[in-house]
């Protein structure tokens, strides 16, 4: 776009100002370059990353993308569009506090507005012990904010995606991660009413709830006071499925139905990928 080119600290001001606990951020999962300059043509004003979307990309499930190619690919996203970009950087890719300041560091240098980091080892479902994840985000957070840019950081609380749906250690988790300095909070799996709320008001950070079925409203989320809401993987998971749908349509049928819905997305493309 014309103008100055903001600076990675500007967007991150603008990142975290958009975190509005009672109006949320809506803010979709991009998985390339294309569907992030789409979401941003749609009006959306941050995008962010989704490690298995993007994993998807490159034919594989999540879990299998290394640091470089999650920063490389963090760095497109970021030249892509002029919104903010946060990236899912799982458990920062390291087991050592030295090796997740290391890789905040070098969110920093992609450009990124924001990152993330959960307390989910990625072994056997296994959770970092407490203290161990409460270092942890400590360590991403001294980074993150040492400035003179800066990152807006989210602690993630992974109970509720790995078999412990365990409220209280959520919750004590999440609060933990705020005394560390993160500056939203995650509890990804979470969906009732009850839980949202306890988790929104047992905290003094934005809160992140992510989309899916069986999830109050975005409505419902806001009058529960939640400051984000994401989408993880699903919009990724939606194009692959509308491409599964045509792929058997054409095979099966020997039709072309799908033509139509193909023309739409090609009439977005165009209206994305041509702004200036």
């Amino acid at each position: 776009m014309a103008g100055t080119e903001p600076t990675t600290d500007t967007k991150a001001d603008r990142f975290l100002a958009l975190h509005r606990p009672g109006s949320p951020l809506l803010m979709p999962n991009a998985w390339d370059a294309g569907s992030a300059k789409l979401f941003e043509s749609l009006g959306f004003e941050a995008v962010a990353t989704t490690s298995s979307g993007f994993a998807a990309t490159l034919g594989r499930l999540d879990g299998s993308v290394s640091l470089d190619e999650a920063i490389a690919h963090s760095a497109v996203m970021v030249a892509a569009t002029d919104v903010p970009v946060s990236a899912d950087l799982e458990n920062c890719y390291a087991e050592d506090l030295a090796g997740v300041a290391r890789t905040v560091t070098r969110a920093l240098e992609a450009g990124l507005a924001g990152c993330s980091i959960e307390d989910y080892t990625r072994e056997s479902d296994e959770i970092y012990e407490f203290a161990v994840a409460q270092d942890r985000v400590a360590a991403a957070a001294e980074v993150a904010h040492r400035g003179p840019a800066r990152l807006v950081l989210t602690a993630r609380a992974e109970n509720f995606l790995h078999g412990r749906p365990d409220l209280l250690d959520t919750i004590a988790r999440l609060q933990a991660f705020q005394e560390m300095g993160a500056d939203v909070l995650y509890a990804p799996g979470i969906r009732t009413a009850e839980e949202i709320r306890a988790i929104v008001t047992s905290v003094d950070r934005p809160v992140n709830v992510l989309a899916r079925s069986g999830a109050p409203t975005v409505a419902e989320l806001g009058a529960l006071g939640v400051g984000r809401i994401s989408v993880g993987g699903a919009f990724a998971w939606v194009a692959l499925s509308a491409a599964v749908e045509a792929a058997n349509e054409l095979r099966a049928k020997g039709t072309y139905d799908y033509f139509d819905r193909a023309m739409d997305g090609a009439k977005a493309a165009r209206a994305a990928f041509n702004r200036t």
